[in-house]
């Protein structure tokens, strides 16, 4: 969503952008089609990667470190017309040798790290696939998850290719420091996230679309989303509905965890006008991740509605809260439980929050805030 919302805002300023993204990664672990459509601005060209290979292009890219399958046609792109910025987003399946792959008119290089895959193997810092990550034991961890190891992270491969960077990024204070305090030695800005005008209808809601009242989880359905917390403590939530819009691969699980709770209602994926609305009339939007997010995209979509969130103590969503004054952080099933029964009960509370989530996304997470970011750091690394 943030690339999507970045590459549009860039159109609209008359900019040409065109992204380069590799179709047979996607499908590595989605194989079929998105579920949800966006709509292109005609100055956004999209350049889809199709190997004849297929998945074995992404994994030589994961093994060697370098898009050897992919490479000629990246080549062709970066070697026409003149860039003024290369900007690389979630290069994992690519490998760090995209990096400095040569390109017309000498561009500025901005790295935005939305996962933690330049410090952790498996992007998330999920440790062992049961907890987050304390401490690195990466071999071992690689092994418990079942990936392939990648011997080249045992050479100096990612350290030579990140010198070709200008400015790495994060979205989040906490997610810069983790890369510091893991060994990342390049320095790491922090870039936030932002809510664009293509989502004019945040200030115009649609009418309420359930009558009971209710909370609401957005995201994927992921063990590591943290769903099945909330599903283990809603028979204590009986004056509350849980509404869950998303799909992903835990799915199947995760309805047969809730199906005897008439109370848990799964939407499927929804559109941003749909969202729109579920977001405005929920009691409060909960972000019950279990391991390490680098921001929080949901937590500014729920601020941008005036409603306030309730996230798990951890990583870059505690930032997102405490720097907001929008939501409420909690720490285990007690702690969460009392704090949806504190908003449920409390809309003289739920208001208040709603109106400092909705200031702070007004001051930090807006188109205008984040393009004033994005320019200026333009400007600095010309500068320099």
């Amino acid at each position: 969503m943030y690339l999507h919302r970045l590459c549009h805002q860039l159109g609209q300023k008359g900019h040409h952008v065109d992204v380069v993204h590799c179709v047979d990664s996607y499908h590595v672990l989605h194989p079929g089609e998105p579920e949800t459509k966006f709509a292109e601005h005609p100055n956004v060209h999209r350049h889809e990667l199709r190997s004849p290979f297929g998945r074995f292009a992404p994994l030589v890219a994961h093994q060697t470190g370098y898009p050897l399958l992919q490479q000629s046609k990246i080549l062709t792109l970066l070697g026409g017309e003149p860039y003024d910025v290369v900007h690389f987003h979630n290069t994992s399946l690519f490998g760090p040798g995209i990096l400095d792959l040569p390109a017309s008119g000498n561009p500025i290089r901005f790295y935005t790290a939305h996962e933690h895959w330049l410090v952790c193997p498996t992007h998330v810092l999920w440790k062992f696939n049961e907890r987050p990550c304390e401490k690195p034991e990466c071999a071992k961890c690689i092994a418990i998850n079942r990936r392939p190891p990648q011997l080249w992270r045992y050479t100096n491969l990612l350290a030579r290719k990140a010198e070709a960077i200008d400015q790495f990024f994060s979205p989040s204070e906490f997610s810069a420091r983790e890369h510091a305090s893991r060994g990342f030695a390049k320095p790491v800005e922090c870039l936030p996230y932002f809510l664009d005008r293509v989502d004019e209808e945040w200030r115009q809601p649609a009418p309420r679309p359930h009558a009971r009242p209710y909370f609401l989880f957005v995201g994927r359905l992921e063990y590591i989303k943290g769903l099945q917390e909330l599903i283990a403590i809603w028979d204590q939530l009986k004056d509350y509905d849980l509404l869950v819009a998303g799909s992903g691969a835990y799915g199947p699980e995760l309805r047969e965890l809730a199906k005897g709770n008439p109370g848990i209602q799964f939407l499927g994926p929804q559109s941003q006008q749909q969202l729109g609305a579920l977001y405005y009339h929920a009691i409060a939007c909960v972000v019950p991740s279990l391991t390490y997010e680098t921001f929080g995209i949901i937590c500014i979509e729920a601020f941008a509605r005036k409603t306030p969130v309730v996230v798990h103590d951890l990583g870059g969503l505690a930032e997102v809260a405490a720097k907001s004054g929008g939501g409420i952080t909690y720490r285990g099933r007690v702690e969460l439980i009392a704090a949806l029964h504190r908003l449920g009960r409390s809309p003289e509370l739920r208001a208040e929050l709603g109106e400092n989530g909705y200031r702070a996304f007004l001051e930090r997470w807006t188109t205008e805030a984040h393009m004033d970011l994005y320019f200026g750091w333009i400007g600095k690394v010309r500068r320099s």
